[in-house]
């Protein structure tokens, strides 16, 4: 059965610039540490997989000290686990507001896709309820409940190791073969091609200009016919849409050539 498996930031929303980096802010504000993200500084931050990961970059014996946070690394993890909870509360809050609108398609292609006969399914390394809000916010709570979620630490290694994708793939029961992942990242791409799997990027505002080498197809988004147009900026499959990635569009990328496991 064909499976299409989405990420969650910057593919069914752009949640990091409006989203997260608030979020990450915020949450330094009330805690009182002394750091403020700038756009530039999480352009940066974005190339590590994970909120937690990300949170603890922050942790050089300089800031440590300078913010009076525990030396032992099990409390050092306590702390950041603390951060990222409330986080993850506060980005929650901000994808209820509607704040982070979707982007073009993904409504559109789930639907497309699931009248198809396409399994559904997010596979994300942010926490598990600040995906599932995004993907209802992103579907409707109906289409979402379509959606299996793979989201969090239900992996040990993040992107860009395709642990989370190997896994979707056990758990929805599909074959590599079968599948077609939708990114934004390289991180994430390559995720998905060490799995061995067909993906298509939508470059979001701190991808653009990252290598997307071994992608089958790359887009400025998935486009919608009424609305904003997919530009097509790469297709290595051949495959080339006009206008708006379709569902089945995304069929006849199944039948092109399988990217090779680069594990």
């Amino acid at each position: 059965m064909p499976t299409l498996i989405f990420d969650c930031d910057g593919v069914l929303a752009d949640t990091e610039r409006f989203g997260h980096l608030v979020a990450f802010n915020q949450t330094f504000a009330e805690f009182g540490l002394p750091v403020r993200w700038s756009d530039d500084d999480y352009a940066q931050k974005v190339l590590i997989g994970g909120g937690k990961e990300r949170m603890a970059s922050l942790l050089t014996p300089e800031f440590v000290a300078a913010a009076r946070l525990p030396t032992e690394p099990g409390a050092q993890r306590d702390t950041v686990t603390a951060w990222h909870r409330r986080k993850t509360e506060i980005y929650t809050e901000l994808v209820a507001s509607g704040r982070l609108p979707a982007r073009p398609g993904i409504a559109r292609i789930s639907a497309e896709a699931a009248d198809l006969g396409f399994t559904l399914a997010v596979a994300s390394t942010s926490a598990e309820p600040s995906v599932r809000a995004v993907l209802e916010h992103a579907v409707g709570g109906d289409a979402a409940s379509r959606f299996a979620v793979f989201a969090g630490d239900v992996v040990p290694a993040k992107k860009p190791a395709p642990d989370i994708y190997l896994l979707a793939l056990h758990e929805l029961g599909a074959t590599a073969d079968e599948a077609i992942v939708i990114e934004d990242s390289r991180n994430g791409l390559l995720a998905a091609l060490g799995a061995g799997i067909r993906t298509v990027v939508t470059v979001s505002a701190y991808t653009a200009e990252e290598d997307f080498t071994g992608a089958s197809l790359v887009v400025s988004s998935l486009g919608d016919p009424d609305g904003e147009q997919a530009d097509v900026l790469a297709s290595a499959a051949g495959v080339r849409p006009a206008g708006v990635v379709t569902a089945s569009d995304l069929l006849a990328l199944l039948d092109t050539p399988r990217p090779e496991e680069t594990r």
